[in-house]
């Protein structure tokens, strides 16, 4: 990976949405929203308080988070799309 994170950004690969509704419709890619899940790939070393404390992040490479529809800034690392996004636009992690 040619990218890393700093401060308290993460690096986010989207999750891929469902094909079928629960009723089993086909959705088309047209009328797809873009998933709100996804996976942690890279963290920064976490943000600073004024005194210079690090603030370690509260989540690590791996772990499956949500996030809100429009967090986060889309950029294309080796020809594939990624986010970028503060840590605190992540609202959870899935367990």
């Amino acid at each position: 990976m040619a990218l890393k994170p700093l401060h308290d950004r993460v690096l986010v690969r989207r999750t891929e949405s469902d094909e079928k509704t629960a009723g089993g419709l086909i959705i088309p890619e047209s009328a797809k929203e873009k998933p709100s899940e996804g996976e942690v790939i890279a963290c920064g070393e976490g943000a600073r308080k004024d005194s210079g404390e690090l603030i370690e992040m509260a989540v690590s490479a791996g772990d499956k988070i949500l996030f809100g529809k429009w967090s986060g800034t889309e950029v294309t690392v080796d020809g594939e799309e990624l986010l970028m996004m503060k840590e605190s636009d992540i609202m959870g992690i899935i367990e």
